[in-house]
């Protein structure tokens, strides 16, 4: 390796070839060092970017993207910017994309099929080199899919799985979400175990079987009545969690599809004049930021939001640089249960 002048040998602007003769390499080893390439070892990598630095040189990405054929871009696609399960999702992309040269540009559907197409396509006309997405679609609408994997773009679905659409996926297993945490609720003294589903959401079908399986499996029965369907937001907890109150006896355990689902339901429980976890046990799913902080800390089943996100960049970037083979990856992440006051009752620490 040649040695390393610090000072630019030419006055025109620093070019990616003068990089690479100071380091006496190739322009293609420093244009992979500077993408984070994996056959690019750690110090060729540290020696790039501190030569980078020194000479200021900053890559020229409208030239790099008609050599190679790539925007180096990648579209995420969530249901809710503000939700901060899909925020902590969308940072963990970004701490995985960002390092190796990627941009990521973000969308938001808005809970919205329609307009979540429109956005896909808008994209697509971007040349995206992938797209991560957690789909708003409802369970069968396999359509937009089939487009975007017509045009041969990369996709990675994460934590709404479509099973009939071969695609790499990251997410939870929905149905033993469910199950694990009715049979929580079952095992802290709960016999009226309720329900607030959002079966409109690719998620929600999963998690309703496994609150069934759990009933059933403790012996339990099924009562239709207590299965609510709303919206996944707090207002849509609040009024599902309202319908529940009229019943009698009310329900003693509600598992809610999400922590927003769950807060609304427990403004409901204490508007009532009810004790949360003695009158009512509650349980969301998701751990969001502020579930632990709220009136009665929100007991809730842990998904790794962050982690998710972080892996569901990585299965996307292999796919894109041709590193993967395989037809289809499924990768689901651990549960946990975290216990906290909502459903805390008496002999139930688990």
């Amino acid at each position: 390796m040649s040695n390393v002048s610090k000072e630019p040998r030419v006055s025109r602007p620093v070019r990616m070839k003068d990089i690479a003769r100071d380091l006496g390499v190739s322009a293609v080893t420093v244009s992979k060092a500077l993408r984070d390439a994996p056959d690019i070892g750690r110090e060729m990598k540290r020696l790039v970017r501190q030569r980078c630095k020194e000479l200021n040189f900053h890559a020229n990405l409208a030239a790099r993207s008609l050599v190679t054929s790539k925007t180096f871009s990648v579209g995420l696609v969530v249901p809710d910017l503000l939700h901060s399960f899909f925020a902590e999702i969308a940072m963990g992309v970004a701490r995985k994309l960002h390092p190796r040269g990627y941009t990521l540009v973000l969308s938001n559907s808005q809970e919205d099929p329609a307009l979540e197409k429109r956005e896909v396509e808008r994209l697509l006309a971007r040349s995206v080199d992938g797209i991560l997405l957690a789909s708003a679609q409802p369970p069968r609408g396999l359509t937009m899919f089939r487009e975007i994997q017509a045009r041969n773009v990369p996709l990675v679905l994460l934590d709404r799985r479509f099973p009939r659409l071969k695609c790499d996926f990251i997410g939870a297993d929905n149905q033993e979400l469910g199950r694990m945490a009715t049979a929580h609720l079952i095992a802290g003294g709960c016999r009226h175990v309720a329900h607030v589903a959002c079966l409109q959401i690719s998620t929600g079908p999963p998690r309703l079987e496994g609150y069934r399986a759990a009933l059933a499996g403790s012996g339990f029965p099924v009562s239709p009545e207590l299965v609510v369907e709303t919206e996944n937001n707090g207002v849509g907890g609040y009024c599902a969690m309202q319908r529940l109150l009229q019943l009698r006896p009310i329900p003693d355990g509600v598992f809610c599809f999400s922590d927003n689902v769950a807060a609304g339901a427990l403004k409901a429980i204490l508007e009532a004049g009810l004790n949360v976890p003695d009158d009512v046990a509650l349980i969301g799913a998701g751990n969001l930021l502020y579930s632990d902080f709220l009136r009665v800390p929100l007991s809730t089943v842990d998904l790794r939001c962050a982690s998710i996100g972080e892996q569901a960049a990585g299965l996307l970037l292999e796919r894109m640089r041709g590193e993967c083979a395989v037809p289809a990856r499924t990768v689901l992440m651990p549960l946990t249960l975290l216990v906290r006051e909502s459903s805390r009752r008496a002999g139930n620490h688990s």
